[in-house]
């Protein structure tokens, strides 16, 4: 993944034209370069409720089927977590929230939802979780 850096009045201009949080700033820019969509496009969404599993954790009306990996870069170092037994733990620690995972790693208070990116089971590419949360 890259990192370009925008002014504050960029970063409104795209937010702006993001449909919901699912859209990407990706997904905005995309379309304003007019260049469509990516060959290749995966589902940023967990899999159907009907496949889920009792090894699965539920937050906030996102599911993360067990073995959903996420991972976090805190200054200078990556940070990995992962469903397991219908939790996420993070340094042998089950916790009940994103933010809580964050907490362990920062020792501060983070939202979790904008610090985790995560992969499920039997996918290539990490999203940001925080787009997975439908619009309340």
């Amino acid at each position: 993944m890259h990192t370009v850096e925008i002014d504050f009045e960029v970063f409104k201009a795209l937010t702006v034209r993001r449909e919901t949080e699912a859209t990407s700033y990706n997904d905005v820019i995309r379309e304003l370069l007019k260049l469509g969509t990516p060959a290749r496009v995966e589902q940023s969404v967990a899999p159907a409720a009907s496949e889920a599993s009792a090894h699965d954790w539920l937050c906030k009306g996102v599911r993360f089927p067990a073995g959903t990996e996420f991972r976090a870069n805190y200054k200078g170092g990556v940070y990995y977590a992962k469903v397991e037994g219908g939790s996420l733990v993070v340094d042998g620690k089950s916790v009940t929230s994103p933010s809580d995972a964050a907490k362990i790693v920062t020792n501060t208070n983070v939202n979790g939802w904008t610090f985790w990116e995560c992969r499920f089971p039997g996918e290539s590419r990490w999203k940001l979780i925080k787009g997975l949360r439908s619009q309340r």
